[in-house]
């Protein structure tokens, strides 16, 4: 006889089913070996970004996985002791920066897999996130490249325009002579 779960779990699953509704992108990790400081220096870093990180039950995990989309059925073999979610519902590389500068200096949390532009991501894809640049440096980066051929074209035109008006000074400081 299966028994109903309690109030408490259903609202950790509602809770959770609308953060990974909200969630850009999201990543499932290792925690085991984090302390409570560590644990909450992380959410705080987090917060600024947007983005959040829990820890919860492996089996409430995956109830709320289910709500969120069927799709998301190979993130279930990950789901195997300690596990924790970052979701970012912000800029997601700026959370993937921040998980992954913390775990530099913590040697932990450890990402297992996760969820990032609408499809499964790996460990792997994670570390190429994190190596990003910063969507503001990007942005400067494209934006100075649009730029770079008109200056170009502005010194072009300018150029010849100054060794015109050069010459006739030259012209007019011959004949003052």
């Amino acid at each position: 006889m299966k028994t109903k779960p309690n109030q408490k779990k259903q609202d950790t699953v509602k809770d959770l089913s609308d953060k990974f509704a909200r969630a850009k992108a999201f990543f499932l990790t290792d925690y085991k070996g984090l302390t409570h400081k560590e644990l909450e220096d992380l959410r705080r870093k987090l917060k600024k970004v947007e983005a959040d990180y829990v820890v919860v039950k492996n089996t409430l995990l995956k109830k709320g996985m289910e709500e969120k989309d069927k799709t998301l059925e190979p993130l279930y073999e990950h789901l195997k002791q300690s596990t924790a979610m970052l979701f970012a519902f912000g800029d997601e590389i700026e959370a993937v920066k921040i998980l992954a500068d913390f775990a530099k200096n913590a040697t932990m949390p450890k990402v297992k897999a996760g969820f990032f532009s609408g499809s499964i991501a790996s460990e792997a894809d994670f570390k190429k996130l994190a190596s990003l640049p910063s969507r503001n440096i990007l942005l400067t980066t494209l934006l100075n490249r649009l730029n770079s051929p008109i200056q170009g074209f502005h010194y072009a035109l300018s150029w010849n325009l100054q060794q015109f008006v050069t010459v006739l000074e030259n012209v007019k400081n011959k004949k003052a002579n």
